[in-house]
């Protein structure tokens, strides 16, 4: 009856011009015809905002609460994987000496200007060899063959070159997140819809104001994509850079650590790395959110 009465409720002018005729009442559909059903939802359902922390914060709460089950009731012995307390033991101690903020500002420095150096470069060189043939013909080739090379193979030569100061470091993790870049933002520009770059010139839009406001946001996905993952190797170049003539930073406190054997400050310098990734990501996801609302209603919830 619900059914009925909403089909009855259309008004028998919508739809009607002037030469289309009446639409259906009640009265005039044959006995066995079918009754369009009114659906119950339309739209995307948005999980809220507290539901959805708690949902993301799940998952390495409960590997916490294993672990400090684990560690505290003699199943994983101190050998193999300190516990909590002298994980945050070895902060204190850390922060009691000053040496935390110096760590944490020399790794965070090296790694934020070699990711700036690299992602910027690959972005560049990506979009024009996306764009021209002649800029794929002469980098594309090189790009290609220096992106097979693991960049920890660099680390001989570019200490020959740089010595073990901080160029050295900042150019190790610059190499380390060039190519990512690079293949993402190659591959975003040519994925645009060439229909689009067309309807965009058809309006007068050249040069920089049509790489601007179409093919880079077209290319917007992959460029993010390419972030998450220059953000990640960047973590590895940090670590790699940091082996080598240095007394300050991260990889320098995994040094000691593996050298004296802590293991709480090595499970502490994990948690380090750990702590930066999240935070990256987090900025990751803001960035999708502002620059592609539109992405939100396409997962399933």
């Amino acid at each position: 009856m619900r059914q009925l009465s909403a089909l009855e409720s259309l008004p028998a002018s919508l739809g009607r011009g002037a030469s289309a005729a009446p639409l259906p009442t009640l009265r005039t559909l044959p006995a066995g015809a079918a009754v369009l059903r009114v659906p119950r939802y339309l739209g995307a359902r948005a999980r809220s905002r507290r539901a959805s922390l708690l949902v993301r914060v799940s998952v390495p709460l409960l590997l916490l609460v294993g672990w400090w089950i684990g560690t505290s009731s003699g199943r994983i012995p101190d050998s193999v994987l300190a516990s909590p307390r002298a994980v945050g033991g070895a902060l204190i101690e850390l922060q009691q000496t000053g040496e935390l903020r110096d760590f944490l500002l020399a790794s965070l420095s090296r790694a934020g200007l070699g990711l700036a150096l690299g992602a910027g470069g690959g972005l560049v060189l990506g979009v024009i060899a996306g764009l021209t043939a002649l800029g794929e013909e002469l980098g594309d080739p090189t790009m290609q063959m220096l992106r097979a090379v693991p960049f920890l193979a660099l680390v001989p030569l570019l200490i020959s070159w740089f010595g073990i100061d901080e160029r050295f470091k900042v150019v190790l993790i610059a190499a380390a997140s060039a190519f990512p870049m690079y293949a993402y933002s190659y591959l975003g520009v040519r994925g645009v819809d060439r229909k689009l770059v067309e309807a965009a010139r058809s309006f007068g839009l050249r040069g920089w104001r049509l790489l601007l406001t179409v093919i880079l946001p077209g290319a917007l996905p992959n460029l993010l994509m390419a972030l998450r993952i220059c953000m990640a190797i960047s973590v590895v170049g940090l670590i790699a850079a940091e082996q080598v003539g240095t007394t300050k930073g991260i990889g320098y406190l995994v040094l000691l650590a593996k050298q004296y054997y802590r293991q709480d400050y090595m499970v502490l310098c994990i948690l380090f790395y750990a702590a930066w990734g999240l935070v990256l990501d987090g900025l990751i996801r803001v960035l999708e959110r502002t620059l592609m609302p539109w992405r939100r209603g396409s997962t399933i919830r």
